[in-house]
C-alpha cells in the first residue's frame, strides 16, 4: 500500500468513529475529581504540629530538644 492509500483509509476510519477526544474527556473530569480529593486530603492535615504546641514542648523537654517553635528539627 502506498502512503496515500494508507492516509486516506485512515480518514475513513476518522469519519466512522467521530470526535475521538470528546470520548476521553470523561478520563479527565474522573481525574481532575480524585486530585481536587487528594488535595482536600493534603491541606486538612496543614499546622497540625501547632494544635498540640504542648504535648511538642514536653517532648523537646524530656528529649533534651530545644524549642525554637519554628517546627523545625535541628
Amino acid at each position: 500500500m502506498s502512503l496515500a492509500t494508507l492516509l486516506v483509509q485512515a480518514a475513513a476510519e476518522s469519519e466512522e468513529h467521530g470526535n475521538v477526544a470528546l470520548e476521553t474527556v470523561g478520563y479527565g473530569i474522573v481525574a481532575l475529581i480524585v486530585f481536587a480529593a487528594l488535595a482536600l486530603v493534603t491541606l486538612s492535615y496543614r499546622n497540625v504540629a501547632n494544635r498540640h504546641a504542648g504535648r511538642a514542648a514536653a517532648f523537646a523537654a524530656a528529649h533534651g530538644k530545644e524549642d525554637h517553635g519554628s517546627g523545625q528539627s535541628h
